[in-house]
């Protein structure tokens, strides 16, 4: 009994110093990192260039029929444009906003409104030394007053705006001008002012009547 024992023992004690043996021949070996991917030769990951992106798209301004039948939703719109821009102190194209709104004004006969508006795109086109702008307000101005009959005074803004041309040799508004100053003055008559009666007057006549 005894032997058999012996024998047991020694065949396991046999088989663990095996194991034992690989174990530790296999951790004196250096340990070897296989890729995760395997790197296929002449393939790279090319690199993104900013720079040379597609643009975007540009997008289309909506434009607004100015037709008659729609002059009401154009004024709409240009109005709402010209109080941002004076919101937010972008008083040049509000300058011209106004005076956009003044050529609605226009094709309406709405006459004491356009004036408004070009007096307002006057007052901004000359702080911005927009002196093109100023010109053409003055022409659209002396328009909008010889219509009304206030012909004297029409005819002072062409003078203002031929002065304002020559000294900036803006020479391009000379004919524009000089075509107008013609048109008042054959075809607009002066509008006619009651004549005043003052207190002395009404009294002489009364005493004259008596």
């Amino acid at each position: 009994m005894k032997f058999i024992l012996l024998i047991f023992f020694a065949a396991i004690a046999t088989t663990a110093s095996a194991q034992w043996y690989n174990v530790s021949s296999l951790l004196k070996k250096k340990a070897v990192r296989t890729p995760a991917v395997e790197m296929v030769p002449g393939h790279y990951v090319a690199k993104i260039n900013f720079d040379k992106r597609p643009p975007r798209p540009k997008i289309r301004p909506v434009i607004i029929d100015r037709s008659d039948y729609s002059l009401e939703a154009a004024e709409a719109v240009v109005m709402k444009e010209a109080q941002h821009n004076m919101r937010f102190r972008v008083y040049n194209d509000a300058s011209y906003n106004f005076s956009e709104l003044a050529h609605m004004y226009v094709k309406q006969n709405r006459y004491s409104e356009a004036k408004w508006y070009l007096l307002q795109s006057n007052n901004i086109s000359r702080e911005e030394n927009d002196d093109k702008h100023t010109i053409q307000n003055l022409i659209d101005l002396a328009t909008i007053k010889a219509n009304m009959g206030d012909v004297e005074l029409a005819l002072q803004d062409l003078v203002e705006a031929h002065d304002l041309a020559v000294a900036r040799s803006l020479n391009q508004f000379l004919e524009t001008i000089d075509l107008a100053q013609q048109f008042i003055r054959q075809t607009k008559q002066p509008k006619i002012r009651p004549a005043l009666i003052y207190a002395d007057d009404a009294q002489n006549t009364g005493k004259d009547g008596q």
